[in-house]
Parts: C-alpha cells; sequence; structure tokens
C-alpha cells in the first residue's frame, strides 16, 4: 500500500531513473565532446574503436562508425550507472555512498575495458599509447564528472 501522496512518481521511480540515466547521458556526451576536443589524442579513441571493429587502423577507420559508436557508448553509460547505483544500494543500503562506490566501479570499467581490452586490439603506434591511455582517463574522467552529479542528484530525490 503507497501512502506517499504523490503514487505515480514513487511507481515511476525507478522507470524515471532509467530515463534520466539517458538524458544525464547525452549531457555529459557534449561536454565530454568538449574536453575531447581538447586534448592531443582526444577523437582516437573512438576511431580506435572503430578500427578494431573494421580491422584496420584507427586513421583509416569509418568516421560515422566512430561516431556511432562514441554516441551509443556514452547514452548507454547513463543508464550502466543507474543500474550500478541499484546494484550497490541494495547492497549498502545508503544512496550517497552507493552513488560514490558506482562512479568509483564505473570509472574503474571504462578506463580498464578500453585500455586492456580495445587499445591492445588496435593498430596504433606504440609511441601513442601512452598519451592515447592519458586521454581517455581524462575524457571519461570529464563525461563522469557531469554525469555522477546528475544522476546522483535525482537518485538522492527520487
Amino acid at each position: 500500500m503507497n501512502i506517499l501522496p504523490f503514487p505515480l512518481i514513487t511507481d515511476l521511480t525507478v522507470s524515471l531513473r532509467f530515463v534520466f540515466g539517458v538524458v544525464a547521458a547525452a549531457v555529459a556526451t557534449v561536454v565530454m565532446n568538449y574536453v575531447m576536443a581538447e586534448l592531443p589524442e582526444g577523437d582516437t579513441p573512438p576511431r580506435i574503436a572503430a578500427g578494431v571493429l573494421t580491422m584496420v587502423r584507427p586513421e583509416n577507420a569509418p568516421r560515422r562508425l566512430a561516431t556511432v559508436i562514441h554516441y551509443v557508448a556514452a547514452l548507454l553509460t547513463g543508464p550502466l550507472f543507474v543500474w550500478l547505483i541499484f546494484s550497490v544500494e541494495a547492497l549498502l543500503n545508503d544512496t550517497a555512498l552507493s552513488v560514490a562506490v558506482s562512479a568509483i566501479i564505473l570509472y574503474t570499467l571504462m578506463i580498464g575495458f578500453f585500455i586492456i581490452i580495445v587499445l591492445p586490439q588496435s593498430r596504433v603506434s606504440a609511441t601513442r599509447v601512452n598519451t592515447i591511455r592519458r586521454d581517455w582517463a581524462l575524457a571519461a574522467g570529464g563525461y563522469l564528472g557531469v554525469l555522477v552529479p546528475l544522476i546522483g542528484g535525482v537518485s538522492l530525490v527520487l
């Protein structure tokens, strides 16, 4: 039995948080794009992903595919973050702490997946690898710097 004055909102809380996850991810992606534009290898990670999928060097990877990969991954990361918060919150029973722990987990997943799985399969010069790693870490940090407060704030309210 729902005793809160706004039963519709409480009944839709989970769905609303996932929808907001996509919206927040879109905003975070815009910021990430600005960060990437300022970095020497900023636009390289999406090109690396496209290159790995098409088995070509990043410089020869289709730009459209790189853009699609970038935006799909970025937009899906918002709902992934919401799911992480729900999962961690089930264990810790503390929303604020769950947001912080989930942010650390997500940053680790973002960096680890790219550096351990994707980057080694690319055909980039070994001299560029450290710069690409650093720039990806900075771009991912910029993305999470927007995503975490937006979704975390909504998670604390809903």
